[in-house]
């Protein structure tokens, strides 16, 4: 008991726990042991809540413990995968491969197996049938006799045989083996070496396999994409089997099928360039006709047969890229007039049909005749914007002319750096000609499609059409409904001055005689690939040539139209007044002997007139035309002539004269022949032409004869031809200006100092005659 109390009295600090334990350690036995577990409800300080709170954290953390170790091990799992996952689809795919490769030799083993087997199995029924039809016999042969030759066994393996090589894809071994087999049966049955049964069913197997190998070379032309290599030896094969056509056929289907695919992978858009859509699709399209077409050379040779399925197949491949080109590319280009654009697609398209044409195979006229109808289409809607943006410049030109402005090409390159070379054009000139210059560069590569007549008349009724604007700038054309036809609404700026007036001349002359032609020859400027291709078609050249002088004798008609204009204004102004009366008429004559005062002799006020107008009109020529006086002088002859032959072809006028009541008298037969007399004068070498100059001789020859149909003498009343020398000249010298020269002398420059006097007494001499 004291040894218990005295234990009680032990602080708390000492639980008790260690001396039981080490009491426990002590004893020995379950007794103690269970005895010792028991003692530490004994003690003093036993805490219930402590101690059960104790044991149950142990079996808290024993009952946490294999969540734990899950998680744990789900986590080191997920690593473990992240780490090999490379190795893992490797692996894989080893596996994947490997099953492909053993799946393989399992059939290829299966195969050889079955084929191993099937001779076996036709070995064998041969001989039952050889040994019951040797039973059935009753012949008694020799022993020797009833072996088969060595013919009989090779007739008896060739089927076989032809089966390996077939099944081996064999096909040289196999054609070589066939053919031997036809040499065979033809010479065993010239020399009788095999029965008539063992031919025909050699015969029948040859056609047979024969078949059997064709067939297996028509699929493998027919997959979706042979090599090249592997066509052409298929198509060889076929037709070393006697099935060419076949072979054509298919080879040209194997590429045809080939494009399809390749086609598939270019898609027209809104975006796409129409140069760049056409050029892949050419590459595309070509590049698999000139394989064709290398594979049937190469296989089949130049036999027409083929070439001409060939050419039928590339025709149609051509006819389908045309209508492409034309669809996506050209059709747009050609409604908005972008000619430039039309040009370069079907100058793309012809490129690579030309490499072609080195190779025998041309394919330029079915392009050209399909890409016709849209650069038709594009060159009217080109001209049609030149028309009506020269139009447009017309309502508002000035009509006056300056060399060209900055930003317009220039007409030549050697005056590219000198602008006094440049020759000087009113604002709407410039721009026809400019927008006519870059018209020819843009259908320069168009020559080709044989477009030059088309494109040569069509600029020519771009041209008429300005050339009405000029006339309709006229004065005098307000009231000309024919000069009018077909201006429509536009309204064109009048040219006033004479010198506004003869600028529509100068603009007109020189685009039909240099600008135009100048341009035109872009044509036919082409590089020298093209320059040789021409030198083929040499007969075209006559023709061309032709071609270009009669377009240009229709520009000098077209600009006729405005300088007969020109002359009919001026000479109408110069006949009738403002009131609708004439300044020439016979009364003029006629009523001169009725006057009592001597009249003044002069020539008549329109003579004068016309003489004065042609000597201003020549001036302000002379600074307009430079270079070109020619034209300024034809202008002023026709201008003489318009007046001429108004008087010539005027009945009224020659009605009075000739049977009139009042007959032509002395003076007024003297005043008529003074007229003609100056006018001959002052136009001799200038502003008469020899054809007017006879008219004048006619015309005064019928005024003489009608003066002579009153019974008198012209000669007798008529002066000296000194007199009407002297007069004319008086008044050339008043009108120009320029001092005459005494005693009967004349300046040596003129163009009447040789002609005058020779002149008035060829008239004379000519009217009495």
């Amino acid at each position: 008991m004291s040894s218990a109390k005295s234990s009680r009295s032990r602080p708390s600090g000492h639980s008790g726990v260690f001396p039981v334990n080490a009491a426990a350690g002590a004893v020995g036995g379950d007794g103690g042991v269970h005895a010792d577990k028991l003692k530490i409800f004994k003690t003093d300080n036993f805490d219930p809540d402590s101690y059960v709170q104790s044991k149950c954290r142990t079996m808290t953390e024993k009952v946490r413990s294999p969540s734990y170790l899950k998680k744990a091990s789900a986590e080191e799992m997920r690593k473990s995968v992240y780490a090999n996952y490379a190795a893992f689809i490797r692996t894989s795919k080893e596996i994947s491969n490997l099953e492909g490769e053993l799946l393989s030799t399992r059939n290829l083993l299966s195969t050889q197996s079955a084929l191993i087997h099937s001779l076996s199995e036709g070995v064998h029924i041969d001989s039952l049938t050889i040994s019951l039809e040797d039973s059935a016999e009753q012949d008694t042969f020799l022993v020797e006799d009833q072996e088969p030759s060595e013919l009989q066994k090779w007739c008896a393996d060739f089927p076989d045989m032809l089966d390996v090589l077939l099944a081996e894809r064999k096909v040289d071994e196999a054609l070589d083996a066939l053919d031997e087999a036809e040499r065979i049966a033809a010479d065993a049955k010239q020399k009788e070496t095999l029965t008539t049964a063992d031919i025909m069913a050699l015969n029948k197997t040859i056609s047979e396999n024969r078949q059997k190998l064709a067939d297996q070379l028509a699929e493998a032309a027919c997959q979706s994409s042979p090599r090249g290599v592997e066509l052409r030896a298929a198509a060889s094969a076929l037709k070393r089997l006697g099935d060419g056509p076949r072979a054509h056929s298919l080879l040209l289907s194997a590429h045809d099928q080939r494009l399809k695919l390749n086609m598939q992978t270019i898609h027209p858009s809104s975006t796409t360039y129409g140069g760049a859509y056409t050029a892949s699709l050419a590459q595309q399209v070509f590049s698999v006709i000139a394989r064709a077409l290398s594979d049937s050379v190469e296989v089949f040779g130049d036999e027409s047969s083929y070439a001409s399925e060939l050419v039928t197949w590339a025709t149609k491949q051509a006819m389908s890229f045309a209508l492409l080109v034309k669809r996506h590319a050209l059709a747009s280009c050609a409604a908005g007039g972008g000619l430039r654009a039309v040009a370069e697609c079907v100058q793309i398209a012809l490129g690579y049909s030309e490499l072609l044409e080195t190779r025998g195979l041309s394919l330029s006229a079915v392009l050209m005749k399909q890409f016709r109808s849209s650069v038709e289409q594009a060159l009217e809607s080109s001209l049609r914007r030149i028309g009506e943006s020269t139009a447009a410049l017309a309502s508002a030109d000035d009509w006056v002319l300056t060399h060209p402005p900055t930003g317009i090409r220039p007409f030549t390159r050697s005056s590219a750096g000198n602008l006094a070379l440049q020759p000087k054009l009113s604002t709407s000139a410039h721009r026809f000609n400019s927008m006519v210059q870059d018209f020819f560069e843009d259908v320069r590569p168009l020559v080709s499609l044989q477009l030059g007549g088309s494109i040569l008349d069509g600029l020519l009724q771009i041209f008429d059409s300005y050339v009405n604007l000029l006339i309709s700038a006229l004065p005098g054309s307000v009231d000309d409904e024919v000069n009018l036809e077909g201006l429509g609404n536009r309204i064109v700026r009048m040219a006033e001055t004479e010198e506004q007036q003869l600028a529509l001349l100068a603009n007109a002359s020189l685009l039909a005689e240099e600008l135009l032609p100048r341009a035109a020859m872009k044509l036919y400027s082409t590089n020298q690939a093209r320059m040789d291709s021409m030198r083929i078609r040499g007969p075209d050249k006559p023709n061309r040539a032709a071609e270009q002088r009669e377009w240009k004798r229709k520009l000098h008609r077209t600009v006729d139209k405005l300088r007969d204009s020109f002359c009919r204004q001026h000479a109408l102004e110069l006949i009738f007044t403002d009131e609708g009366g004439t300044h020439l008429s016979a009364e003029m004559y006629i009523f001169m002997d009725s006057t009592v005062e001597e009249p003044e002799w002069v020539p008549s006020l329109i003579f004068q007139e016309l003489y004065a107008k042609l000597n201003k009109l020549a001036s302000i020529a002379a600074d307009l035309f430079v270079g070109r006086e020619r034209f300024a002088t034809l202008l002023m002859m026709r201008l003489t002539e318009t007046v001429i032959l108004w008087l010539s072809e005027d009945q009224s006028f020659w009605e009075d004269i000739e049977e009139g009541p009042t007959p032509l008298g002395p003076l007024g037969l003297q005043q008529f022949y003074l007229d003609m007399q100056f006018v001959i004068l002052f136009g001799q070498g200038r502003f008469l032409s020899r054809h007017v100059h006879q008219i004048i001789l006619d015309i005064i020859d019928r005024a003489m004869a009608a003066f002579s149909a009153t019974g008198m003498n012209p000669d007798s009343v008529l002066p000296s031809d000194d007199w009407f020398i002297d007069v004319a000249h008086d008044t050339i010298s008043r009108i120009s200006g320029k001092p005459r020269f005494s005693n009967g002398e004349r300046e040596v420059n003129s163009p009447t100092a040789s002609v005058s006097a020779q002149s008035v007494s060829s008239v004379r001499s000519h009217g009495s005659s």
